[in-house]
């Protein structure tokens, strides 16, 4: 299933052109704060195989205030590298190819530097 232009974000990583998105509106389980904040990637000229990626927060418009994170271009091309070394063939069809972050790993995609979340309701 391809991703919808609208709303969505083109990247280059190592000479290839990537579009992301995260959702536009949270599912119940994603609003509930009980599914984590997730987004996806496929190549922008011929789409292929999707890139899911699930983090471990919440979404920013989740009903109840977890913690979050901003989702930064410089994490969504580690995690392309990433996903490319796990062997993610975005040219090829197929189901998407799922890949759950730890805090941990996303300390080593941003160069050992901690995440740094937010509680939403304590932004205001």
């Amino acid at each position: 299933m391809a991703i919808p232009k609208k709303g969505s974000r083109l990247i280059s990583v190592d000479g290839a052109t990537f579009r992301w998105r995260v959702r536009r509106k949270p599912t119940y389980c994603q609003a509930n704060s009980w599914g984590p904040l997730t987004f996806a990637v496929e190549l922008a000229e011929t789409p292929g195989r999707v890139l899911l990626v699930s983090l471990p927060c919440s979404r920013p418009d989740a009903w109840y205030g977890e913690r979050t994170i901003a989702i930064q271009p410089a994490l969504v091309t580690a995690t392309i590298r990433q996903a490319l070394d796990r062997g993610w063939d975005p040219r090829q069809a197929g189901n998407a190819f799922d890949v759950g972050l730890t805090d941990d790993d996303l300390a080593d995609l941003m160069n050992g530097q901690p995440p740094a979340y937010e509680v939403p309701f304590m932004r205001r």
